[in-house]
């Protein structure tokens, strides 16, 4: 099972910056985006982490290693970073499935526009964490993640804006690692269904209003 997160911080740059981190009790099956414990395979944590919108490394898996060593977190696991203050991340749940997201919408785009995006200006980044308290197949992992990404795209579009995500959005979808796994995780199945309403949920409660960067709010 994957644990509630739980908040801290950490010193880097002279800036207090904080963390959200979550353990499992036992190791569970995950797949997902994140620079850090991406694609499919077993997973203990999950770190969820802020940093100024004037980050620059061109490392970010190392980046991610370094503060889950700092943490004393052991084992694979998953690193995601965001503008968004990860106080911030809403929680929504529906039938057993639990889904945090740290929403930033700064820099919307259509995922099929036609020129690149604008280099960022403010806080862009949608982050999604995802558990289901069922085993799934590889084939209904992969689903869950378009289908997280569907409910995504949804919440984004009735906030009005003209997008289906950001340029740097990620998620992650973690079930444990053993039992008979479920072979379906599209919109319309047993898991699926539930995982898109609380995604769907969790990102458009997070969008409503203007999230401020981490990093401007705290040089104002």
């Amino acid at each position: 099972m994957l644990r509630e997160p739980f908040l801290t911080t950490r010193d880097e740059d002279g800036w207090n910056i904080p963390l959200l981190v979550w353990r499992a009790d036992e190791p569970l099956l995950a797949v997902g985006t994140a620079p850090l414990g991406g694609g499919i395979g077993v997973r203990r944590w999950v770190v969820n982490a802020t940093v100024p919108m004037s980050y620059d490394r061109d490392d970010p898996a190392a980046h991610l290693a370094e503060l889950a060593d700092g943490l004393g977190l052991a084992g694979p696991g998953v690193g995601l970073l965001t503008g968004v203050d990860v106080a911030e991340a809403v929680a929504r749940a529906d039938s057993g499935v639990r889904v945090w997201a740290t929403v930033g919408l700064g820099t919307p785009v259509w995922a099929a526009a036609p020129a690149p995006a604008p280099a960022a200006q403010r806080v862009g980044t949608v982050n999604i964490v995802v558990y289901v308290p069922a085993r799934l197949g590889e084939a209904a992992l992969v689903n869950a993640v378009a289908t997280a990404t569907e409910a995504k795209a949804q919440a984004i579009w009735e906030l009005g804006l003209a997008a289906t995500g950001t340029p740097t959005d990620a998620v992650t979808v973690l079930c444990p690692a053993d039992g008979e796994p479920a072979a379906y995780g599209g919109p319309r199945s047993t898991w699926g269904a539930p995982l898109a309403r609380a995604v769907h949920a969790a990102v458009r409660a997070g969008g409503v209003g203007t999230v401020v960067p981490w990093s401007d709010r705290r040089a104002g």
